[in-house]
């Protein structure tokens, strides 16, 4: 049987495992030409290893050059996956500055980077895809993750513009935007994490499951978790009641730390 992208050029960052690693096989299910892009080199080459893809690892910033190279000279689909999750901020504490900007950095302005790199090409033939991993916390907000919360509306209202910008060149653009997922981030979040995000916890399989899917259907905004629909109409037409519900979590979670 024949896949969706039989022979298209993908580009999947932070693919060295999670849900990039999911992305990275899904597509090469479905017949692609996988670039698998991650900062750790060897898991980079495991999983291109395993889906019979292209290992370019290195900074997600700076990889649309060497991944259409190693593609052929055309990249079809890129899959702004590559993340990052810092916490703050605490009353207090020093302001950690280095936190922001590597998050402003991965989370947002790697996404600017590949587009800016991709979108000539793109717009030349009138074709491109571009998926921005975003997180729901882009749609709602994470407690105790300001960086991670701030940057991943950043990404979010930046896939949101390439979409309106461009879609009637040819470009399409989706943004996926998960709860928790099982992966070595989520175990990373800790005591929040817990109380908020694994209960409902997904395996990253899914999250390719539904990023096909809302491919296949030609939707914007993809969302593993369909509550969080309900949950974003909350937060838009009550924002104090919503804030006031976020706001008890919160307390939740400091009883408990």
């Amino acid at each position: 049987m024949v896949g969706a992208f039989q022979e298209a050029g993908v580009v999947v960052t932070g693919a060295g495992g999670g849900i990039g690693a999911a992305l990275a096989r899904r597509f090469a299910a479905e017949g692609a030409r996988v670039v698998v892009n991650d900062l750790d080199a060897e898991r980079a080459k495991q999983v291109a290893g395993d889906i019979g893809g292209i290992a370019v690892p290195g900074d997600a910033s700076a990889i649309v050059g060497d991944a259409r190279d190693a593609l052929g000279g055309t990249v079809d689909v890129y899959c702004a996956n590559a993340g990052v999750a810092a916490d703050g901020i605490e009353p207090g504490q020093p302001l950690d500055e280095k936190a922001w900007a590597l998050s402003w950095d991965v989370n947002v302005m790697a996404h600017v980077r590949a587009a800016q790199d991709l979108l000539p090409a793109w717009l030349e033939r009138g074709s491109g895809r571009f998926v921005s991993t975003v997180s729901a916390a882009g749609l709602l907000t994470m407690i105790g993750a300001a960086p991670y919360a701030v940057t991943k509306h950043g990404a979010l209202a930046f896939a949101e513009w390439l979409s309106l910008t461009y879609r009637h060149r040819g470009v399409k653009v989706h943004a996926i935007c998960p709860q928790g997922v099982r992966t070595d981030m989520l175990a990373a979040t800790g005591s929040a994490g817990d109380l908020v995000l694994q209960p409902t916890a997904i395996e990253p399989e899914a999250v390719a499951d539904a990023l096909l899917q809302g491919i296949e259907e030609d939707r914007f905004l993809i969302l593993p978790h369909p509550e969080v629909a309900a949950y974003h109409q909350a937060r838009a037409g009550d924002p104090d009641r919503w804030l006031s519900g976020m706001n008890r979590i919160q307390q939740q979670w400091e009883e408990a730390r």
